[in-house]
Order: structure tokens, then sequence, then C-alpha cells
């Protein structure tokens, strides 16, 4: 088992692939070594024949035209006669002949008697014996000639690519004959020289190959592995495993990722704990309360319709102390895992606290509780409306509970340059300057202030909806006096 998990892994899967793409690039290499090899340079030297037969002829009636055919033979080993439909041959080169000066002395010697009016009829013929013998199968060329429609022919042999036509050729008054011939056997010894290269160069090519390949799989692996490593400790207290960035952009943005979801376990496990040692207080307290009572009533007070009125009630009120206190955690718990940014649009600050206002007014109003406005018209930031009113109610809310006896809250909107500030005002008995710090904590309303909060998350939801709105909270208060909450937010 342990055998066959080593050959699953990465490191040994990568190195696989190595070999076996080492291996399909020389299967390829051999391939066209052995089949396609011989086949693309026949092709490649009928094209260049043909190529070089076209220029020929084009340049037939040229002066140096056997200047041009020496060229061109001297170039790519061809075989060139100009013959007429008799054999006689004008003209004929190849790759053996002595040098380009002697070519240009026959030319001009051709010339020369071609103008000469003592010219014999015996010097075609002596002329004709300068030039090389004629191929043996000379005939059968001059016969696939004289019968194509065409007036072309090629064909190929054992050995060699013949090509022919009709052309013009200077100094003859009929049209001459061009034969040329190239050998296409010569990748035969080539072929077997580059296999036997081949051969070597595969051997050790492949044991490079799989040498370097291993080492290359063990350097991808390693950071793969520590990845692995490194998201085993995830959630854990003692999160030490450490990763060498720079190898990789993608392994460096995944090593983050796992550093920011430790850092989301570890949030969740402490929130999780919080939780366990904080809020089983306040939720045990009402529920201790709904079952004493409900024990009350159902021992004592069930047959005193007053007193069980009054008992009633109490539950009621717990009941429904319990349901907030729920909400709240679980509302808390959602801002937790929310991310910033997300769905954010543009929201008309001014008219969002005029409507929280509008509710508090109406909340408060059978306490007696006045609520001053001083709200800035038309100011726009960037957020979650839901959010952001949820956020100044819990303000509100919070100055109410504190206001004492002078049951006045003030509601501020300001701007300051590029910033909305949001101010609510009690005017009660203020924070202490050591607590103003803990103001923001999580439960700290609940059990160091005097319960007067629900749960003690109030202030704690308004700082985490803020920060998800890059904004900024503060508190400033003076004991005997009273306590201004201040939110402050980017204006677009």
């Amino acid at each position: 088992m342990k055998k066959r998990k080593i050959f699953k892994s990465f490191q040994s899967k990568l190195w696989l692939y190595f070999v076996i793409f080492t291996a399909i690039i020389f299967s390829v290499l051999w391939l066209l070594q052995i089949v396609f090899l011989q086949n693309f340079y026949n092709a490649m030297l009928i094209r260049n024949t043909q190529e070089a037969a076209r220029q020929i002829i084009s340049s037939g009636t040229q002066p140096d035209i056997n200047r041009l055919i020496d060229e061109i033979t001297h170039d790519n080993a061809f075989l060139v006669y100009i013959t007429d439909e008799n054999g006689k041959i004008y003209y004929s080169s190849d790759q053996f002949k002595e040098n380009k000066g002697r070519f240009r002395e026959g030319f001009e010697r051709q010339e020369r008697l071609q103008n000469d009016e003592m010219m014999t009829e015996k010097e075609p013929e002596q002329r004709f014996n300068e030039y090389r013998m004629l191929p043996v199968s000379y005939d059968t060329f001059l016969q696939q000639l004289t019968a194509s429609e065409s007036g072309t022919v090629a064909y190929s042999t054992d050995s060699s690519y013949v090509y022919g036509a009709y052309m013009d050729y200077y100094g003859a008054d009929d049209p001459l004959i061009l034969y040329i011939s190239v050998t296409i056997d010569t990748m035969g010894p080539a072929a077997s020289i580059l296999s036997s290269m081949l051969m070597w160069v595969t051997v050790l090519s492949v044991l490079v190959a799989f040498v370097l390949s291993w080492f290359l799989a063990k350097r991808f692996a390693r950071p793969v592995h520590d990845l692995s490593e490194k998201a085993k400790q995830l959630g854990e207290k003692e999160y030490t495993a450490g990763f060498r960035k720079g190898f990789c952009a993608e392994l460096d943005a995944l090593s983050d990722t796992l550093d920011t979801t430790n850092e989301k376990l570890n949030t969740a496990r402490n929130f999780q704990m919080e939780l366990m040692a904080n809020v089983s207080h306040d939720l045990r307290t009402p529920l201790t309360m709904i079952k004493g009572y409900a024990e009350m009533i159902q021992d004592i007070s069930w047959s005193d319709e007053q007193q069980c009125r009054s008992d009633l009630n109490v539950i009621i009120k717990e009941a429904d102390r319990l349901t907030a206190c729920v909400n709240e955690i679980l509302e808390y718990s959602e801002l937790q895992t929310e991310e910033s940014d997300h769905d954010f649009e543009p929201v008309n600050l001014s008219l969002l606290l005029n409507r929280a206002a509008d509710s508090f007014d109406v909340l408060y109003q059978p306490k007696k509780l006045v609520l001053e406005r001083d709200i800035q018209p038309n100011v726009m930031v960037m957020g979650k409306a839901v959010r952001l009113e949820r956020a100044v109610y819990n303000l509100l809310d919070n100055a109410a509970r504190h206001t004492g006896d002078s049951k006045k809250v003030l509601l501020t909107l300001t701007t300051d340059g590029q910033q909305a500030i949001v101010s609510v005002t009690d005017y009660g008995k203020g924070i202490p300057p050591q607590e103003q710090e803990h103001i923001w904590d999580r439960y700290y309303t609940s059990r160091q202030r005097g319960g007067k909060g629900v749960s003690g998350l109030g202030l704690a939801i308004v700082r985490q909806i803020v920060t998800l709105h890059h904004g900024e909270c503060s508190v400033a208060s003076t004991q005997g006096k009273g306590s201004t909450f201040m939110i402050k937010l980017k204006t677009v």
C-alpha cells in the first residue's frame, strides 16, 4: 500500500510525465528520421529542380544563359543538357566541370563560330563531341517528352529524378530540349550516419532526461509538500509551518490564502470560546427566569389570576430578551464572515439618518425621549444601506439607554473634506477614561457597565460594520456630562 502511494505522489507523477514527454520527443525524431526524412528530402530536390528549370527556360534567350546554367548546376549538383530532337548536344553542364572560366571561353567560342561566315557544317558535330555523353535512358526521355501534350516531362527512377521541357535557346533558330536530372538516393548514406548519431544522442539524452527530470520533479514537489504540511496545521494554536516564497507566484498566493484561512479559523475559534465563556451567562439568566416563573405558575400562582398574569409578563419579557440576544449573536457572526466592498453601492447618508431617526422617535416616544437632529443634506457614501442603518440605530439605542435624566439624544451629520462624520451624543453619566478603549469590545457592556445592553454586542456590531466600510469609530466622553460616539466614512 505504501509503495502504491509513493507512485501516486506529486513528485513521482511529475517525474513520470517528464519521462513520457522525453520519450514522445525522441519517438517523433526517430519517426521523422526513418519514415519522413527521405521523402522530405526528395520533395525538396524535386521542387528545386523544377524551379531551376523554370529559371533556365525564362532566361534561355539571354547571351549569358550558359553561365547561368553552370551556376545552377554547380550549386545544386544537377546534370543539364541542351539538345535538339535528334540528340545533338548544344550545351551540357554538371557539378564536376573544372572551372567557370572554361565555361565562359566555350560560350564565347560558340558565339564566334555562330557569327563566322566560314563556319562549316561539321562544326556542330565537332562541338557535340566536346561535351559529356548523353545518359543511356535519354531515348526514353525523348519519347516521353515528344508524347507529352504539355511540352514537359517529369519522372523518377530508382536513383534519380528527371525533368525536361522545350525551350528557346540563345543562338538557335528552333526550340531545343532542356534535360535536367538529379540524384535522389544520396540520403541513403547520410541517413545511416544520422541514425547512428541519433541513437547515441537518444541514449545520452534519455539518461540525462531521467536524472534531470527527477531533480526537477523534486524541486517542484518540495513547495507543494511544504504547503501540504502547512495546510495540516490550519486552525492549530501553534501554526508554525513555514513556506519559502519566490518559487512560483501561484504557490505564493496559495500560501497567503492558507495564512488568511488560518486567521479566520483562529478568529472563529476565539469567537466560539468567547461565546461559550461570556454569553453563556446572558443566555442562562433568561432561561432560568423563564423556567422559574413557569414552575411558579404551575405550582403556586395558577389559581391567582393577577399573580399569574404578572408572572407571564416576566416570562414574555425574558423570552424577548433571549430572542434579541440570540439575534445579535447571529448578526455579529454574519458580519465576521462578510467581505469588504461586497455589493457596495452609493448611499444617501442624509436620508438614511433621517429614516433611522424617524424609527427612533416612534419606538421611544412612550419613554418621552427627545431626539434632536442636525443632519447635513445630500451626503453620499459607498456601502450597504441596511448595514449602515443598523450601525446608526445601535448608536441611537445605546445613547437612549445611557442618556440619564435628561431624556435627550443628539444626532448630527457633517462633512470634513472627503469624510462624512456621524455623531450620536447622550447626556448621561459618561464613560470613565480607563473604559473608553474597551467600549467597542464584544460583551463588554453587559459585563462591565451594568448590563444595560441586550448582549454586549451592540457597539461591537457598529465597529464591525464601519470596519467593513473602511471607516473609523471613536468615542469622546466626560464623566457627568455624557458621551459622543462618532463614525467617519469616506464620501463620494
